[in-house]
């Protein structure tokens, strides 16, 4: 569903200093950005944020970044990083495209994209955050043997990407086709997950380990 267009999100968010518009300037340079040499985990698709929020809150020894080209959306997550000082966030309205432009090789220690769209149309698989293409992307920016996290309600998706997965060179550590919500102590259940679980839709859930 599309969210309706917020006038307010893009002015207000130009006015937080912990989101980035133009964060290709910090290519290479996230670790003086947080200060820190922490280990840099990346959100993809952050939507509303809960997921980035709630793990930066339990884990502040890792520094988090979120990307979603919805900035409608990213708003809401944005908003959090303040009212909760989170100085362990930032957040880019960026697309996944273009996500080479922001980071350096081997500059994320791990990657998480939650429900992301389906994308189910034959023509346009090739969007997936998932897709062949996209991992290629992300094998450059992580570093060895870090893992992408990935979770969704579609089990044609998650299929398919276990096949995307295994074909870009991913060593498979998880596979799961019926997550149970307290099953992996460190689940963050986003609002998503939550509506999937209520109407009985198992979640599926893979972690895979890139090596050089």
């Amino acid at each position: 569903m599309r969210l309706r267009k917020k006038h307010f999100a893009i002015p207000e968010m130009h006015e937080n200093p912990y989101v980035y518009f133009e964060g290709e300037k910090n290519k290479g340079k996230w670790a003086e950005v947080f200060g820190n040499d922490h280990p840099i985990y990346l959100e993809i698709g952050a939507g509303k944020g809960k997921f980035t929020i709630e793990s930066a809150k339990r884990n502040k020894d890792i520094n988090y970044i979120m990307v979603d080209l919805e900035t409608n959306a990213l708003i809401y997550a944005t908003r959090k990083i303040l009212e909760e000082e989170l100085t362990n966030v930032r957040a880019m309205p960026i697309n996944a495209e273009n996500i080479l432009d922001y980071f350096d090789e081997g500059e994320i220690d791990r990657i998480y994209i939650n429900f992301c769209n389906p994308w189910p149309k034959l023509r346009h698989k090739k969007r997936r955050l998932t897709y062949p293409r996209f991992l290629e992307k992300y094998k450059i920016i992580l570093k060895e043997k870090s893992q992408i996290y990935f979770k969704t309600d579609d089990l044609e998706l998650f299929e398919e990407s276990l096949d995307y997965f295994r074909d870009s060179g991913f060593s498979e550590l998880v596979a799961d086709f019926d997550m149970k919500e307290d099953e992996y102590p460190q689940n963050i259940v986003t609002e998503y997950e939550r509506k999937f679980r209520d109407s009985n839709i198992p979640i599926k859930f893979g972690v895979f380990e890139h090596y050089v």
